[in-house]
Order: structure tokens, then C-alpha cells, then sequence
């Protein structure tokens, strides 16, 4: 930890703007950790929040004080992100307790930070700073303020961007990165994630959008070309069918409706993809295949086929236990979602992938809140797939993306 000390006691003072503390290598308890200088009674302080799941925890210490906090997360957590005034750096720590630190200086100094202790919350974007697309989208006006009536999407976008700062360390800054966006729609998304990991970062990056819409395709392609933004690339197409790349170092895949998103997983999986992230949207086919259970179990069956396979075991007593769900619709779609979601982020784990399941945006704001992030680890995971076997025997469920991943599904 010496060389991460001696980072700390050059960066922990004014000049610092932000650091990150990331890659937990807890299930539980801390998952991510903010530091930034704060002004208070004429000291300078470090303002750390603690992240948990469910819980944010805050507490200001001086420079020596953060320090020994900051060494002693970086027991448990994995990498390390702080940008100054004149230089950014990172900190990886291997599966050994080897810690890797990089720092670059700035070709340009940054402007510092507001120290101010009750300032408001950053974003990545700003309210204010003139951004082309945000604006030709009708998410800002002419004058950089944003419209009332987009700003839940505004605040989707930051929140996006945020998931994509955390994984910057994953991704490699020497060479052409290449980015599928499965789903892309009217790609406010695709179009921040450009932004950000090339014009703000630095980044030498690849991104080719795909939807089935050939009139959005053809306004965001009208779109990436006024801007000058040459590797950003719109393309109609069918996830299932897309063979337009022989790798890819980051799928995103959002609101891709039903089985397409187990279709734009397993195009990440077999691409071997650093990088996934995924908001799934609909989700109808555990729904259904739960419906066969309930059916059979009212018809005294203990066997269900689905997609042509017989499922035995215990899915129709899984109908009976689970009948306080399965018999109300609301509850048994909401179940059947969570559930989908729950073996999609499995058969990650499964195949190597470090998973996190995270809230996208508050309830409040959009039911289909859920974010599947997803960084390459290590190799496959045997203890995950005897987790997945179970589940879905239990449940009688037999999900695209496993069939898939199993090669059973040829499509």
C-alpha cells in the first residue's frame, strides 16, 4: 500500500477534485466510496460518502485522517479513480493485494473544485454547458438549461454516466475501444456515452448503435455526422442477427424489450466483452413459462414443456409454494421480472463476469429501474451454474439467455 500512501499525500489537498473508490470485493457492506475538499470554517476538510446498497454514509476528516481512511478501503475494494487540477490517477489492486498506480499529467490544468461545503450535487453534465446533441434532442434549450419536461431524462443520462465512470480503469486508454449499442433507440445514451468517453476523456472509441427503426437510425446518423463525430456509427439491424463486429470491449444494452436482451448478452459473452452494461425492459417470457406451471399445477401435472424441452423436478411444486404469488398477476409479472433479472446477472457470473445488480434511476421516476453491470474477471464459475440449475428446476423456468449460453438455441 506504500505506493497508494504516497499518491494520497500528494493529491489529498486543494487541488483535488474528485476521487472514486470502486469494485467492492464485498457482496456486502461498502460498494463504493466519494471523496471531495470541502470548505468548512475556514479548514480544508475531505467530505467522504460511503455507499452501502440500500444506505449513504457521510464524515469530514483532514488530510491525514482521510488518508488513513482511504488505505484502509483499499483492503476491500479493488480500483481507485482521482482527478486534480494538473493530473488523473488510478489505482488497481490485483486478486494478490498488488496495487497498480498510474498518473498522468494534464495537458491543460482543470478548473479546481468548488469547495464549498453545501454545494449541490455534481454532475458529469451540467446545466448551463451548451452540449449539441442534448440540445438537437430537445433535452436543453439554446441557452444550455434544460427543459422541464426532460429533466428525469437528464438526470438518466448523468446517472448512465456514472456507471460508466466507475468502469474507466477496466477499459484501455492505448488503443481503439469498440462499443455495441444493442437497442440504441433515439440514442441519448449512445450519444452521451460518445461524448464523454471521447471528447471529455480522451478515449479512442468505436461506436456503432443498432435499432430497427430505420427513421431514428437515419436522424441519429444525420445527427453524428453535424457534430463531426466520426467512430459513431447507426445501423439498423436485429440483435439476434448481428454479426457487423468480430469483438467488442463494451456492450450497452437498454430497454431492449424481452428475450433481446438475453440475445445482446450472449452477443457480449461470446465477444468476451470487458465490459456490460444492461437496463432491461419487458420481460414476458418467465411470465409465460410461470403460467404453464400454474396451469399444470391446477391440472394436477408435475411435467411443463417449454420451447420444446421437457422440465421435471420440482417446477410443480414450485406452483404450490409459490402460490401467494402466482395466483395475483401484478405479483407474478413483478416476480417473474426480478427472477429473469436474477439469472441474467447469474449466468454473467457464470461465464466470469464480476455482476453487480444496481438501481438506474429512483422508482420514482421509472419503474424499469434495475442496471445490470458486468466486468470480466476470471473464468467460468461452476458454483454459479449449479445456482442456476436449481433455480430454474425450482421454478420450471428455462430462460433464452441459458438455452443459449447451454447452445441450445441454434437462432
Amino acid at each position: 500500500m506504500e505506493e497508494i500512501s504516497i499518491l494520497l499525500e500528494d493529491i489529498l489537498n486543494r487541488d483535488l477534485i474528485r476521487m472514486v473508490i470502486s469494485g467492492s470485493k464485498k457482496k456486502e457492506g461498502l460498494q463504493k466510496v466519494k471523496v471531495r475538499p470541502v470548505e468548512k470554517r475556514g479548514s480544508l476538510l475531505f467530505q467522504i460518502e460511503s455507499f452501502t446498497k440500500t444506505q449513504a454514509f457521510h464524515e469530514n476528516l483532514d488530510a491525514d485522517g482521510a488518508r488513513e481512511r482511504i488505505l484502509s478501503y483499499m483492503e476491500d475494494f479493488r480500483q481507485l479513480q482521482a482527478e486534480t487540477v494538473n493530473e488523473t490517477a488510478s489505482v488497481l489492486v490485483s486478486k494478490k493485494g498488488k496495487a497498480t498506480v498510474k498518473r498522468r499529467r494534464r495537458t491543460q490544468a482543470a478548473c479546481p473544485a468548488d469547495h464549498s461545503h453545501d454545494r449541490k450535487k455534481r454532475s458529469i453534465i451540467e446545466e448551463g454547458t451548451v452540449v449539441p446533441f442534448l440540445r438537437d434532442l430537445g433535452v436543453m434549450t439554446q441557452d444550455g438549461r434544460i427543459v422541464r419536461t426532460k429533466t428525469d431524462k437528464f438526470r438518466q443520462i448523468n446517472r448512465f454516466l456514472e456507471f460508466i465512470e466507475d468502469i474507466l480503469p477496466q477499459l484501455d486508454k492505448d488503443r481503439e475501444l469498440t462499443v455495441i449499442d444493442f437497442g440504441c433507440g433515439k440514442s441519448y445514451l449512445t450519444f452521451a456515452m460518445y461524448h464523454y468517453l471521447h471528447e471529455l476523456k480522451g478515449y479512442d472509441i468505436r461506436i456503432v448503435g443498432l435499432d430497427l427503426k430505420e427513421e431514428v437510425i437515419a436522424h441519429c446518423s444525420a445527427l453524428a455526422e453535424t457534430y463531426g463525430y466520426d467512430k459513431l456509427t447507426f445501423l439498423k439491424g436485429d440483435i439476434a442477427d448481428y454479426d457487423g463486429a468480430e469483438r467488442a470491449d463494451m456492450v450497452v444494452t437498454l430497454h431492449a424489450c424481452d428475450t433481446a436482451t438475453d440475445y445482446a448478452l450472449a452477443k457480449a459473452v461470446g465477444w468476451d466483452a470487458k465490459v456490460i452494461l444492461s437496463v432491461p425492459c419487458c420481460q414476458h417470457e418467465l411470465n409465460g413459462q410461470m403460467s404453464g406451471q400454474r396451469n399444470a399445477r391446477l391440472n394436477g401435472q408435475q411435467n411443463v414443456q417449454m420451447d420444446g424441452q421437457a422440465e421435471t423436478g420440482r417446477g410443480g411444486d414450485s406452483a404450490e409454494y409459490l402460490a401467494p404469488l402466482m395466483d395475483y398477476g401484478l405479483l407474478k409479472e413483478r416476480f417473474a421480472a426480478l427472477a429473469t433479472d436474477g439469472l441474467r446477472a447469474k449466468y454473467l457470473e457464470s461465464m466470469g463476469y464480476e455482476t453487480q445488480v444496481l438501481e438506474f434511476i429512483d422508482m420514482e421516476h421509472t419503474p424499469k429501474n434495475i442496471l445490470l453491470r458486468a466486468v470480466k474477471k476470471g473464468k467460468k464459475d461452476e458454483k454459479a451454474l449449479e445456482q442456476i440449475r436449481k433455480c430454474e428446476q425450482f421454478l420450471g423456468v428455462a430462460p433464452t439467455l441459458g438455452r443459449i449460453i447451454k447452445g441450445s438455441d441454434k437462432r
